[in-house]
């Protein structure tokens, strides 16, 4: 077998892996969504990295872990009503986002060191290895962080900015983990040499970027039920308490129609710049990889808007919110890979002739 040969093999098996790794993260995302619209967030209020694994087995521990979420505020002002029962359901979903996380970390370290071992690693993989592992701590260490900012007095929920940060680290550690994984694909090799495509593209990606920062503060705010109402915001286009607060910038990052009124825009922005991306590269579109990307994006970025016109228009139904709200932000994850894909793909033209 030549060195070329080896080296894809492991390269693929490298990849296998990363891809494992993908898909765990995507599914530590949506366990955070269910965790944030159930509210369940603050249901444990230690952090135990090691014995924080096991859930309460038996009656005097679960008392234990309800009178400890019973001093927070949370539970004086918004859940005083809960009993053991419904405790017990916001504990699993906090739980078990927390224990899937560990999950991963483990499932990260075994292939590591399996393929250290192995020696399938080369130079190139040392320090992509490296930031992957940082970003995985750092998003841990955020995640905790985000949790204490609501286990304070006078605090009912995590902080909207803590919340969007822990978000935006989850979704960098995606990203990054898919692209790396894309890098040692053989059938991802072949790029697209389009300047005018890749502009458009990273335009894409910077208004996706914001419109996911605002996504995570129209969360953590809670601000889809201020204004259930479409095409209107409570029945004005542009809402008349947009810049109460002083200094005006305050409005950007905790002024909740304001936020939503930015969402909404970037929304619009973001589909109508997706809509030209469509039209501008269907001569391009003979390209294969960069075809199925194509037609992911577009289709998924028009589901996206139907889903957040039905989440918001839903957002005081609580049950139904719930549901729509966890395939909003599936959806959203589904575009991060989609537009990672594309970038992955598509290089400045090395000539001034376009492909």
């Amino acid at each position: 077998m030549s060195l070329n040969t080896i080296e894809e093999k492991n390269n693929k098996q490298i990849a296998t892996w990363l891809i494992i790794g993908v898909v765990m993260i995507m599914v530590q995302v949506l366990l955070g969504g269910i965790t944030r619209l159930t509210e369940s967030g603050l249901s444990i209020t230690e952090w135990k990295p090691i014995t924080g694994t096991l859930p309460p087995l038996n009656d005097v521990d679960w008392q234990t872990e309800f009178d400890k979420y019973r001093n927070t505020d949370q539970f004086k002002y918004v859940h005083q009503y809960f009993s053991l029962k419904e405790f017990k359901f916001i504990f699993f979903w906090e739980w078990f986002h927390r224990v899937w996380a560990r999950m991963m970390g483990m499932v990260f370290l075994i292939g590591f060191t399996y393929f250290l071992i192995k020696k399938k690693f080369n130079k190139s993989m040392v320090l992509p290895m490296v930031v992957l592992f940082i970003l995985g701590g750092l998003q841990g260490a955020i995640g905790w962080l985000m949790v204490k900012s609501g286990l304070v007095p006078e605090k009912y929920f995590v902080g909207h900015v803590e919340l969007t940060t822990h978000f935006i680290a989850a979704i960098i550690l995606l990203a990054y983990t898919f692209w790396f994984a894309l890098s040692l694909l053989p059938s991802m090799q072949q790029k697209l040499h389009h300047s005018n495509t890749r502009k458009i593209l990273l335009s894409i990606v910077v208004l996706f970027f914001i419109q996911l920062v605002y996504g995570g503060f129209m969360a953590g705010l809670r601000a889809a039920a201020i204004a259930p109402t479409w095409p209107s915001i409570n029945h004005q286009m542009v809402p008349n308490a947009m810049w109460d607060l002083t200094p005006w910038h305050l409005n950007l990052i905790n002024n909740p129609l304001t936020i939503h009124f930015i969402h909404r825009g970037l929304a619009y922005s973001v589909f109508i710049v997706s809509i030209l991306f469509f039209v501008k590269t269907k001569a391009v579109a003979t390209f294969p990889a960069f075809n199925k990307f194509r037609l992911a994006f577009i289709s998924l970025i028009s589901l996206q808007v139907v889903l957040g016109i039905l989440t918001l228009v839903n957002a005081t139904n609580k049950s139904v919110f719930v549901w729509l709200g966890v395939m909003h932000q599936f959806t959203a994850i589904l575009l991060v890979m989609t537009l990672t894909g594309l970038l992955f793909l598509v290089k400045k033209s090395r000539t001034a002739e376009s492909i």
